[in-house]
């Protein structure tokens, strides 16, 4: 192993599908996340984020904050956090009451990142709703909604959060295209853009972002956090082997197909036609895979691309022994600090 490299000016961060290996359970990547959580912990990185997906038998954090307040518990200084919760499945309220309880459980360590998206099928999301009518409409007085429900109680004030009000819960807004991005400058909130599987707006919307923002009680300045995959090996042949099971599942949802993570020896090439692999290689443009230096030097270009302020890692990989490895191996090449980021057995 290389000596560690210096300490990088840009912070690192975790996004957390808890995804569910073929042959395996909720239950187990339940457990896998809480230990890569640890891990992330350790090793220094800023926060930890868990993202709201229902009806899919392939991730695990269907009841978000469930899962951050599993994941808060089993850790010690990271933040956590959701990325995102699908405002429009929830009530205001409901969403204000639940990271209400967190943050008074976990001061000073929960963020909540908003999407717009349902994170699901239509048949689900109405299952989860009722109905959809202004799902998309309502989002961003929802958003307002949400924020007021944090600020201190007002006179008169009829309907509160128990606990939320006055809690400093601090409010991202998550996206893929330029929609969120427009609202987040409007609203001068910080801005997570989903590059890791929707690199295809990365840019314009950093820039509309930028070139709009708006100050905020909140935030004084743009701040973007920029998803990317991260796969780190030994070698950059391991690493891409590692992808193999990250490339199968987008292809798969090429031909309208989700399922659980496979394991990287189901990818046959020959089985998937030049559109579907084209599908799944234009969705994973934002990816560091390789030996190492090699994933530093990919982030260092992504980071030199966009302008960054924070990238938000995600990697999933079938060997959960190989996944712990590479977050290691990640921390140690950007120089974060903490006893974890040597842990690569």
């Amino acid at each position: 192993m290389s000596t560690p490299s210096a300490p990088h000016s840009v912070p690192l961060s975790v996004l957390d599908l808890a995804p569910i290996t073929l042959g395996s359970t909720a239950a187990d990547a339940l457990r896998n996340t809480r230990e890569l959580a640890q891990l992330a912990d350790r090793s220094g990185y800023t926060r930890y984020w868990l993202a709201e997906h229902h009806n899919m038998t392939g991730i695990a954090s269907a009841a978000t904050a469930v899962v951050i307040a599993h994941i808060a518990g089993a850790t010690e200084r990271i933040r956590v956090g959701a990325g995102g919760v699908m405002l429009p499945n929830h009530a205001p309220l409901v969403i204000a009451e639940q990271f209400g309880t967190l943050e008074s459980l976990f001061p000073g360590r929960i963020d909540l990142g908003l999407g717009r998206a349902p994170g699901t099928d239509q048949n689900t999301a109405r299952a989860l709703r009722r109905h959809l009518a202004g799902s998309d409409d309502s989002f961003p007085q929802d958003v307002l909604e949400l924020q007021a429900y944090f600020k201190p109680v007002q006179p008169g004030q009829a309907v509160r959060a128990v606990p939320g009000a006055g809690l400093d819960v601090p409010i991202w807004l998550l996206g893929s295209s330029l929609y969120s991005a427009e609202l987040a400058a409007h609203l001068g909130l910080p801005f997570a853009f989903a590059s890791h599987f929707a690199p295809r707006f990365l840019l314009r919307a950093i820039e509309l972002y930028r070139s709009r923002f708006q100050p905020s009680a909140q935030l004084d300045k743009p701040y973007v956090a920029v998803a990317a995959n991260a796969i780190a090996a030994d070698t950059d042949e391991a690493a891409h082997h590692l992808l193999r099971s990250l490339r199968l599942r987008f292809a798969a949802m090429a031909r309208g197909v989700r399922g659980q993570l496979p394991p990287p020896e189901a990818f046959v090439e020959s089985e998937w036609s030049p559109a579907e692999l084209a599908f799944a290689d234009e969705s994973l443009a934002c990816s560091a895979v390789g030996a190492p230096d090699t994933v530093r030097s990919q982030l260092e270009g992504l980071i030199a691309q966009t302008g960054a302020d924070e990238l938000i890692l995600t990697a999933q990989i079938f060997d959960h022994a190989a996944r712990l490895k590479s977050f290691a191996l990640v921390a140690q090449a950007w120089g974060l600090t903490g006893s974890g980021s040597g842990e690569t057995a």
